[in-house]
């Protein structure tokens, strides 16, 4: 078992859920941080995470981010297990962020 640090970088090329980041079927995540800035006039932003356990995707933040300020819409840990996804969404393409991630992978480590 080890601990793997990893960031995912979110710049939306278009106004959908993005996939930001996918739990393998060997690790758990931890979301430490999920950082949002935007370059101009004010946004929406949303996180959201998929189950894999029951095909489920639920909303977990949304918030208005005025211009050239930052968000971070994790405000306590956010748990992945094997499977489960972190999407994002704006209505605009100028909002774009880093995700802090650790993963505990549970597999065989060569």
């Amino acid at each position: 078992m080890s601990n793997i640090f990893k960031s995912a970088i979110y710049k939306p090329t278009s106004t959908v859920n993005t996939t930001v980041y996918s739990c393998n079927a060997t690790a758990r995540a931890v979301i430490q941080n999920i950082q949002l800035t935007n370059q101009s006039g004010s946004h929406t932003v949303g996180a959201y995470v998929f189950s894999s356990s029951n095909a489920t995707t639920v909303q977990i933040a949304n918030t208005s981010i005025s211009a050239n300020s930052m968000v971070n819409l994790a405000l306590g840990p956010i748990i992945l297990q094997e499977g489960d996804a972190l999407l994002l969404s704006t209505d605009s393409t100028v909002v774009a962020g880093i995700v802090s991630i650790m993963e505990i992978n549970r597999g065989l480590i060569s």
